[in-house]
């Protein structure tokens, strides 16, 4: 049996190393390169691939794979919005992801970076930068008085309420499939047009399907109370960048921290020192002293990293061994 990884990073060797130490009847190949339709011909005689990447997995690449025999994809991680699903059927190929690696981290990373917007922490360190000390006029607010809507109460966005709560905030959630735990909490509301109207700050915990790109809208943040904190953590097509930028300037929105973008592989996990970003929008964003924007890193724990190493290369040696897994994605 042989398992080609694509896109492996150094922080990512050992738990590679680890797990082809529990399993030496495998033939392991690393590859640092991301899957493209050039690099597909270096997974020749394996019997499936393991990836992980933010580019597309468009149908030419499935193809390549699917002319070298190999029907078995597991991906490093839960997202599958950047799969070609029509190919993936036609192909009959199958894929697996990792829907729980480690919810706490992003739930953590969320709270955290709401904190600092609320602290306004940027504002500080711009000004600590200029050897200006003063207090005012950043006077921040506090975290418990705050009405938190948690829009999507997946294992995420679960983990996010419980730290809320903890922290004293009042929750409300919205999601077409409820959960019982949630439910008996009585934190639904009964639609996203009410959780715009309660809230002072929104939370995303939600994939991104046809239904939900920009679902922050022009027309939702209308909606919103002034004053609005927006954090997402998911996906970055959720949110209407330019409509974000409308609602900041017209201070509906007091701040936003976004650690997924719309256009994302411009910038994200690339070193641009010196060079000019031909991102207009981002750069908006990120001048802004109430935007906080990170590089798609809310999962980036070790717990996170060695769980997506383990459960795809779990996952796709169960689906060459028995051709099921069960963490087997299903494309509507």
């Amino acid at each position: 049996m042989k398992i080609v990884a694509y896109g492996v990073r150094q922080d990512e060797r050992p738990y590679f190393d680890a797990w082809q130490a529990a399993n030496p009847q495998i033939e392991l190949q690393l590859e640092p390169g991301l899957l493209d339709e050039t690099s597909a011909a270096l997974a020749n005689g394996a019997d499936g691939v393991v990836v992980f990447q933010q580019k597309s997995y468009s149908g030419t690449i499935l193809q390549r794979l699917s002319d070298l025999g190999i029907k078995n994809v597991s991906l490093r991680n839960v997202g599958v919005d950047n799969v070609d699903a029509a190919m993936v059927k036609k192909l009959g190929m199958k894929i697996t992801n990792v829907p729980v690696y480690s919810p706490p981290a992003i739930a953590e990373f969320t709270v955290t970076q709401l904190m600092q917007l609320l602290r306004r922490t940027k504002e500080y360190e711009r000004k600590f930068a200029q050897q200006d000390f003063r207090w005012a006029p950043q006077m921040s607010q506090e975290l418990n008085q705050q009405v938190v809507g948690v829009v999507g109460t997946g294992n995420i966005g679960r983990a996010a309420i419980k730290i809320y709560q903890g922290f004293g905030a009042k929750v409300i959630a919205y999601d077409k499939f409820h959960n019982e735990a949630i439910e008996k909490q009585e934190l639904y509301v009964d639609s996203l047009e009410e959780l715009y109207r309660q809230a002072t700050v929104i939370t995303l915990h939600i994939p991104l399907f046809t239904e939900t790109t920009h679902m922050l809208n022009e027309q939702a943040f209308a909606q919103m109370n002034d004053g609005m904190f927006i954090i997402n953590a998911a996906r970055g097509p959720l949110i209407d960048e330019q409509a974000l930028i409308d609602a900041l300037d017209s201070k509906k929105v007091a701040g936003a921290a976004l650690d997924v973008l719309e256009d994302e592989t411009k910038v994200f996990n690339r070193d641009l020192k010196g060079k000019t970003i031909d991102y207009p929008v981002f750069s908006n964003l990120f001048a802004r002293d109430n935007v906080l924007i990170s590089p798609h890193t809310a999962f980036y724990t070790d717990i996170s990293v060695k769980n997506m190493v383990n459960i795809s290369l779990d996952s796709n040696k169960e689906l060459i061994e028995t051709g099921k897994a069960k963490n087997l994605v299903s494309f509507r």
